[in-house]
């Protein structure tokens, strides 16, 4: 994948329970990568804003609907099949549990144990723990 590849743009969103605790997903079969954890999320439609495709994704993959999303960071990442601007939000309210929709399975995860996690999701989990805890990346 070339570096000159027109960006993906990807709504990725880090639910946050009151005790720290963030939801990661594990891509399913099929899909590049296949086993690898990661924040949930999806690809941004044409016309539609960053939040509004966060809000979308979640009702779709999870159930739930994101009722705020702070922006947090973004990242851009090239993966041998794609080039994607990630764009990350912290939420600390939503309505209903999430529920596997699509398959995948969920964990919530303090102290992150889960492998392997997929290599954009690596260093947000250092950022992450940096501002959960205040602990040095």
């Amino acid at each position: 994948m070339s570096q000159d590849a027109k960006p993906i743009d990807v709504a990725v969103g880090i639910l946050m329970q009151p005790n720290g605790d963030v939801l990661l997903g594990q891509r399913p079969e099929g899909k590049p990568y296949a086993g690898y954890w990661e924040f949930p999320g999806g690809k941004v439609e044409p016309g539609e804003g960053i939040f509004a495709a966060l809000q979308r994704e979640f009702k779709e993959e999870l159930g739930i609907e994101v009722l705020d999303g702070e922006p947090w960071c973004g990242v851009e990442h090239v993966y041998p099949h794609a080039h994607v601007r990630l764009h990350f939000y912290i939420s600390r309210q939503w309505r209903g549990e999430p529920q596997s929709l699509e398959g995948q399975a969920f964990a919530w995860q303090g102290s992150v144990g889960v492998q392997p996690l997929l290599p954009a999701t690596i260093p947000l989990i250092q950022w992450l723990d940096q501002l959960r805890y205040g602990e040095p990346a």
